[in-house]
């Protein structure tokens, strides 16, 4: 399924099989044409796009291989609702370059295939899939375990970890499967015990583009249940017909499910009912608890994606001395990383996967709130396990004092609870687990016990289950139960991933011990915190009755929380600046001490120049391989605030070795740079107001861009609201692109993102070398805008191009370089239209013998001719005026047709370095 969240987008991966017997269902429609996928640490991987034809409906599909002839395992890789498969090249191309054949496609009514969504209908999505291993069959270099039979896995998240499942259960030929994030039973998802889940239901077909683009009897199920707010049996058993649960029974191969704790479409319950099906038919299972999910949160691509390759590994290469992984893993997540402000995150394991009611700890509860009455109702929970009150103590559950609490269904079902919200549910998901609590319930719509404070810690690992009586005044009671962690002072409270389980207690159900089972999840509680079990009439994500009555509910045992005891959390290993520290601190005090003849105090700040953004003194610098020629030789300007200062010169001329040492990349031979009068050294402090890009910028080739431009401003320790990162972004341009791994960027895209980069924290004084390398027009068009507005609000640019035509839109000032040394400086309007250079305007084109003639007159510095060849470009030498210049041209024949000073910067720049000294 998509969710409105950018995030899950990246996320949405999978893929499927179907029946052997409908092969000749599959026509080929077209030549492939094969591309190269950039990596540049595995193997070249091609592509080929190909269109096919599975029961007359097109499939768009993409195919994947790397080098060589042997025949390698083929993978199939489904993507998630709403999206192509696009979303899942990377994936794709990285188990191609692990040696596998890797298909994607784009399912029915999405991407540029045609046909109705029919949410994975045996007898269309699932039947294409196993179209798809019709095809691959016949692959040259793809393994085969019989005649029509590929060696094949199958993966994808959400709707394609569903088809993965699907295909496995119609098609004998699927050898192992990953689903991630996915549903066991449509159905339970959509209408959990008979609740319609409305908000997630209307973004689903949101999503798919609208009611038209889906089956029509899908439609009309919808809008029925939309309607009337309560699934009927037909829609329960159209969507179970096309849910893996029903062929749960032939699913019998090994399967790695990765579920999202952050999930209210796809809950974690969803994935148990998959576990013990899959593995009570005798195949290998592994279940793995990620941190996000559909709600949002940490998704763990990587993490997630290499398990599913080493999963594979073992089941389709049938390497035995792959690590897949343990039986059961979950991540959890607490606190904050000091060093960059990250939730920190540990893995947890058992050897097993537990399931949801392991380790059963029971707890007193006692009603708090609300119209309460002491009942008479006694008796236990019926369940095994040992019954504690919150200290530890043995009790009974009679003598818990058990109470009956009454409270209203308002009319309409409104103001509604509020626990997860899609689309905005992953933010207060995350902020769940770092302790703060952002769920509403109104009062008078809810009824609420809780325990005494614990008397020491612990942590739930599957889902709370308690005994409870319920009445309604009139028809069915709809309630949504909740379990929350409290503070020690009551004020705050906690939800757990803001997940809600919904109940629908019909009149037949009234009035008997029903055992209600609430959300699972992984939380831990601090000693001192309470328990607080909620049952709400109401809940933003779900339809409730519409009519008021009113509800009444008696507690008929402890609440009972599993805490799944064989799990095991990772051990933290130590810091890393626990030893890197003191090594480092003793590398720097060794370079010291050897250094230390070298060093010279560092010169106090000149107040006189302390709201001058550069000034340059004297400043030379030779390189050791060229000990007779100077790279910068007494070099001096001086830049202010307000100013786009083009840096000008041939290559050679010594504007990048003039960058980097106002940088403090290198240090001079001799003169002084100055940056709001302190003087520059490495390191200087006052360099955190400069932002540069110099010599292209190197980023972390397995982050994408937005995670390579947060660390690097995480590096520099300042507030993340500082970071100004929106705006950097939007200079960039990139796009979709921020999401990718910088290792498939083009040169363009990383020269954009260099960009971003140097803007972080909009500096007062910008140095940009280069920085139009790989930008198409409109974006270098819109670079000489950022410039211009940059400098408009009070801060510098320098900028240092070969376009000179773009210097000349957006500089103000200009110095030039040529071997070193200064040639000229000044405002743009004074170098172009300077006295000293001329414009000579000719009927016809200039012979190189009058040039020369021209040249050698008395008080001409230099003459060129223009690049049409119409023309003049004369530099005066001298006190030869302008007046005398044009006699000389008339006494040599020239055919002139306007004499002036010349604008443009390229000529000025020519004439400037033509005659410049060594």
């Amino acid at each position: 399924m998509q969710t409105p969240d950018s995030r899950w987008r990246r996320w949405t991966r999978g893929r499927g099989r179907w029946a052997a017997a409908l092969a000749a269902l599959v026509v080929l429609a077209g030549a492939g044409t094969w591309t190269a996928a950039a990596d540049d640490s595995a193997p070249a991987v091609h592509r080929e796009d190909r269109m096919m034809r599975v029961d007359g409906v097109s499939i768009d599909t993409s195919y994947f291989t790397s080098g060589g002839s042997e025949r390698r395992p083929a993978v199939l890789i489904g993507h998630g609702f709403g999206g192509s498969k696009d979303d899942v090249r990377a994936q794709a191309e990285q188990l191609a370059g692990a040696g596998y054949a890797v298909l994607t496609w784009s399912a029915r009514g999405f991407g540029k295939s045609g046909g109705e969504i029919s949410l994975n209908a045996p007898g269309r999505e699932v039947k294409d899939v196993s179209g798809l291993i019709d095809w691959l069959a016949r692959r040259p270099e793809v393994q085969l375990d019989g005649k029509g039979d590929p060696r094949v896995g199958v993966t994808g998240a959400s709707y394609g970890g569903a088809v993965s499942l699907l295909a496995a259960g119609h098609d004998k030929r699927v050898d192992a499967i990953a689903p991630v994030i996915t549903y066991w039973n449509l159905a339970d998802a959509l209408f959990p015990d008979g609740v319609f889940k409305k908000l997630w239901a209307g973004i689903f077909i949101t999503s798919g583009g609208g009611c038209d683009r889906f089956e029509k009897q899908l439609c009309d199920m919808y809008e029925r249940v939309a309607v009337s707010g309560k699934p009927d049996a037909a829609a329960r058993a159209l969507l179970t017909d096309r849910s893996p649960a029903a062929v749960g029974d032939r699913i019998k191969v090994p399967a790695l499910i990765v579920q999202g704790q952050t999930d209210s479409l796809f809950p974690l319950g969803q994935a148990d009912a998959m576990a013990r099906t899959i593995s009570g038919n005798g195949a290998p299972v592994s279940v793995d608890w990620i941190a996000g999910g559909h709600d949002g949160g940490d998704l763990e691509s990587g993490r997630v994606e290499n398990r599913i390759g080493s999963w594979f590994d073992r089941y389709l290469k049938e390497d035995k001395g792959v690590d897949t992984g343990p039986g059961f893993r979950v991540t959890r997540t607490g606190g904050i990383d000091s060093t960059d402000g990250a939730a920190l995150q540990r893995g947890a394991s058992s050897d097993h996967y537990p399931g949801l009611s392991s380790g059963g700890r029971q707890i007193a509860l006692t009603g708090t709130g609300g119209r309460q009455e002491i009942t008479g109702l006694g008796g236990s929970s019926g369940r095994g396990g040992t019954q504690d009150d919150a200290n530890g103590g043995a009790q009974d559950g009679a003598s818990a004092g058990l109470r009956t609490q009454t409270f209203r269904n308002p009319a309409g079902a409104n103001p509604p609870a509020i626990s997860a919200v899609p689309g905005v549910g992953g933010g207060l998901a995350q902020l769940s687990t770092l302790g703060v609590g952002l769920s509403l319930d109104f009062p008078g719509q809810y009824a609420r016990f809780d325990s005494a404070p614990l008397g020491t810690s612990m942590r739930i690992t599957g889902s709370p289950t308690v005994r409870v009586k319920v009445t309604a005044g009139q028809g069915d009671a709809v309630l949504f139960g909740k379990v929350y962690d409290v503070a020690p002072d009551g004020r705050q409270q906690v939800l757990p991933a803001q997940l809600v389980a919904p109940y629908r207690i019909t009149p037949a159900q009234q009035n008997k011990t029903v055992e209600l089972t609430l959300p699972a999840v992984d939380h831990a509680l601090d000693a001192g915190h309470r328990l607080r079990l909620v049952l709400s009439a109401t809940d933003l994500g779900y339809a409730s009755p519409a009519e008021p009555t009113t509800y009444t509910v008696s507690l008929d045992g402890p609440l009972t929380v599993p805490t799944a005891p064989a799990v095991k959390t990772a051990s933290a290993g130590l810091p890393w600046w626990t030893w890197g520290l003191p090594a480092a601190a003793a590398v720097i005090a060794l370079a010291l001490l050897l250094t230390a003849h070298r060093r010279t105090a560092t010169p106090a700040p000149d107040p006189v120049l302390a709201d001058v953004p550069l000034q340059i003194t004297g400043l030379s610098k030779k390189y050791a391989r060229s000990a007779d020629r100077y790279a910068v030789k007494d070099l001096s300007f001086r830049v202010e605030r307000g100013q786009v200062l083009g840096l000008l010169g041939p290559n050679g001329a010594g504007k990048t070795t003039t960058l980097r040492m106002l940088m403090g990349l290198i240090g001079p031979d001799g003169g002084e740079i100055r940056v709001f009068g302190h003087a520059i050294r490495p390191g200087a402090p006052v360099l955190s107001r400069v932002g540069a890009f110099v010599e292209g910028a190197g980023f972390l080739p397995h982050l994408s861009g937005r995670a390579n431009l947060e660390l690097y401003w995480q590096a520099t320790g300042r507030p993340a609201e500082d970071s100004h990162i929106e705006e950097a972004l939007e200079i960039a341009g990139l796009g979709d692109a921020l999401a990718r791994a910088v290792r498939t960027y083009s040169q363009g895209m990383r020269q954009r993102l260099a960009i971003a980069q140097a803007m972080l924290g909009m500096p007062d004084l910008l140095i940009l070398d280069e920085p139009t390398n790989g930008l198409d027009p409109p974006q270098i068009r819109e670079m000489r805008d950022v410039m211009i507005r940059y400098a408009a609000g009070g801060r510098t640019v320098i900028v240092s191009s070969h376009l000179l035509s773009e210097v000349e839109q957006s500089c103000t000032h200009l110095v030039v370089m040529d071997r070193g040394r200064l040639v000229q400086a000044g405002p743009v309007a004074e170098i172009t239209g300077s006295g000293d250079t001329l414009l000579i305007s000719t009927a016809a084109e200039v012979a190189e013998p009058l040039v020369d003639k021209v040249a050698a007159l008395p008080g001409i510095g230099s003459a060129v001719r223009t690049d049409d060849g119409r023309g003049l470009l004369v530099r005066l030498d001298g006190d030869t005026s302008s007046s005398a210049l044009i006699a000389e041209l008339v006494r040599l024949d020239v055919p002139l047709t306007g004499v002036g000073p010349h604008r443009r910067l390229e000529d000025a720049f020519l004439t400037l370095i033509s005659g410049g000294s060594a």
